[in-house]
């Protein structure tokens, strides 16, 4: 992702979030591996609000990718975890 514009990592984050959510309502497995998640989220951060919550994850989907990271797995850690902090956005909106 480097050399990558903040705009397309957004873009791309939005779908991830909105691809894990959908997924969510056919998939008890996906619905609670974000539960899981939600709650360690809740624990480290809070109850953060909607600009605080954006921040940790354009910093998180900044450093999976420059880590190598790439969405193609919707069961992996930080597909989840990407899911998990657009559902905790939705709640805070």
């Amino acid at each position: 992702m480097n050399g990558e514009s903040p705009e397309m990592l957004s873009l791309l984050v939005r779908d991830i979030g909105e691809a894990g959510v959908a997924e969510m309502a056919g998939s008890p497995g996906l619905a609670a591996a974000v539960d899981q998640h939600v709650a360690g989220l809740r624990r480290e951060l809070g109850t953060p609000d909607e600009d605080a919550l954006m921040g940790y994850l354009r910093d998180f989907a900044e450093d999976a990718f420059n880590r190598g990271w790439w969405p193609d797995d919707t069961r992996d850690w930080e597909f989840v975890h990407i899911v998990a902090l657009c559902w905790m956005m939705r709640d805070a909106a």
